[in-house]
């Protein structure tokens, strides 16, 4: 009969540990590694890890918005950007699961022995309030694409005013708090159930799989259609063109220095311990990274930056970054094969089914993170209670957050990034965590080199995100007008332009000047 127990050191509510099973899945992976490669590769696509979670959390709104902006504005010239930006991620969190597998430590508790307590508590906070944060966007975008579903069924949930800006009706604003309590439930449901794996949890997963497949194809038949420029294909992945623009650059450094976000960073090692993994699982979790987060990640921006880039893309506006986009209009790069209006269905429902994920994964986050910070012992009421800490996000269905709170998240989390990549990699390479120093071998010094690239960049992400996030917007926090910079005029908005039906506002990766919408 098999024996269960609790993953003492992971995720509250992760389920019971089958031992038996466990120790099957080890002597099964120690056979794996005799294989030739072929067969160790289809022995690994078997099984999936956490992985899984974390590309719930980065497939959200940022990625899906700054993809469809980049092909947009771009064209192909960026295609380049989010590969390279989510390996070096992957590449990070390697390291970090290294040491965690290798330890069998919670990281909090790991970091705060081996640096420093305040360090592991700032990390802490830095996840919890960048969670919070950008909780906000992803309600704002699948509320978005809901009004533009409403709207496509003849409700009228929008007014033009007086000064000729779009401002919502009563339907507009029931259909946003309609959709922000419809996901609310959904993603309690989910969150709260994660330890019994019930069938309605497996439902629900196969749902968002399901629907952002269906997007996925959409573009990738899209794509087909209207052809590919296979010139421009080579260049926009290994041209590394930057844009000509100061705006443009910057926001190219600032995604690539912010691939993985801080919650991101906190969640993945409790995720390993969850799952009862050990120092056996570690080429699994480098697989898992690799098959689960970066495979899914590339294609899905690539291709939808491809389908922006042939069908939207005005070479007349090239290098403009478009902040006058709404999901009706990114939604016709679907209109030459699905028609105008199944394009915008599956074009919104892939963006609230992507919203899904994210909003789950800040919540499962936050449930333990307040936990670990205070030194809480982990019981179901307690989790189930910090779940609710990123709830107020729900509020960015029809706001965006006020001012001060993006600024003040902003120069904490980003600040903490290059941090904490500096502190993976001083644990990456300490005997006390399982290191072997930093050239013990070759491909030892390689991967070094390249956490070495990924905490340079990091640290040029965060001084560029600080500068536009916190600095630049520190007269506005103030009440002081804005400085002018020679040669730059001040960023203005359309008055007919929605900014927020695309949950751009105060939006966490991408960069969009609709501030003042």
């Amino acid at each position: 009969m098999s024996t269960t127990s609790k993953a003492p050191a992971g995720l509250p509510l992760s389920g019971q540990v089958d031992r038996e099973a466990l120790e099957r899945e080890v002597a099964e992976l120690r056979a794996l590694e005799a294989l030739p490669w072929p067969r160790k590769a289809l022995g690994y696509l078997k099984r999936t890890g956490p992985g899984l979670l974390q590309s719930a959390m980065t497939l959200g709104a940022g990625s899906a918005v700054a993809s469809v902006v980049a092909g947009a504005s771009f064209g192909y010239d960026l295609l380049w950007v989010q590969p390279v930006a989510m390996l070096l991620g992957v590449c990070m969190l390697a390291a970090l699961g290294h040491v965690v597998l290798m330890t069998g430590e919670r990281p909090y508790r790991l970091v705060a022995r081996e640096l420093h307590p305040s360090l592991a508590f700032l990390w802490a906070l830095a996840t919890v309030v960048a969670s919070v944060i950008w909780h906000f966007p992803q309600y704002g975008l699948a509320a978005g694409a809901a009004r533009d579903l409403a709207e496509l069924a003849g409700w009228p949930v929008y007014a033009v005013d007086a000064a000729g800006a779009r401002r919502l009706t009563g339907a507009g604003y029931a259909v946003s708090f309609g959709t922000g309590f419809l996901l609310l439930g959904v993603s309690l449901a989910t969150v709260w159930s994660y330890g019994r794996r019930g069938a309605g949890i497996r439902v629900y997963e196969w749902f968002l799989r399901g629907v952002i497949l269906l997007v996925i194809l959409s573009f990738a038949t899209v794509v087909v259609w209207t052809g590919v420029d296979w010139g421009a294909l080579v260049r926009g992945f290994f041209g590394f063109t930057l844009p000509r623009t100061a705006n443009g650059v910057q926001t190219v450094l600032g995604a690539i220095g912010a691939a993985v976000g801080i919650n991101m960073t906190f969640l993945y090692g409790y995720s390993l311990l969850a799952k009862g993994w050990g120092p056996v699982h570690r080429p699994l979790a480098r697989w898992d990274l690799v098959m689960s987060m970066l495979v899914p990640f590339v294609p899905v921006t690539s291709l939808i930056i491809i389908a922006m880039a042939n069908t939207v893309y005005d070479p007349a506006r090239a290098g403009i970054v478009r902040t006058d986009l709404r999901p009706v209009d990114a939604a016709q790069a679907l209109v030459p094969v699905m028609g105008a209006n199944v394009g915008r269905i599956v074009f919104d429902l892939g963006f609230i089914a992507m919203t899904c994920g994210a909003i789950s994964a800040h919540m499962v986050v936050c449930g333990f993170t307040v936990c670990e910070m205070f030194g809480l012992e982990y019981t179901e009421k307690r989790y189930r209670m910090f779940t609710l800490v990123p709830v107020v996000g729900l509020l960015g269905v029809v706001t965006s957050t006020p001012l001060w709170m993006p600024v003040v998240a902003s120069a904490i989390a980003f600040a903490m990034l290059p941090i904490a990549y500096v502190t993976f990699l001083v644990l990456y390479n300490r005997r006390s965590c399982g290191g072997a120093g930093f050239a013990a071998t070759p491909g030892r010094l390689v991967f070094n080199l390249i956490l070495l690239v990924a905490v340079a960049l990091s640290v040029v992400g965060a001084g560029v995100q600080l500068k536009t996030r916190v600095w630049d917007r520190l007269p506005l926090l103030l009440g002081r007008p804005a400085a002018m910079v020679p040669g730059r005029p001040l960023p203005t908005v359309r008055a007919d332009v929605d900014c927020r039906a695309f949950g751009l506002v105060g939006h966490a990766e991408a960069r969009f000047q609709c501030d003042r919408a």
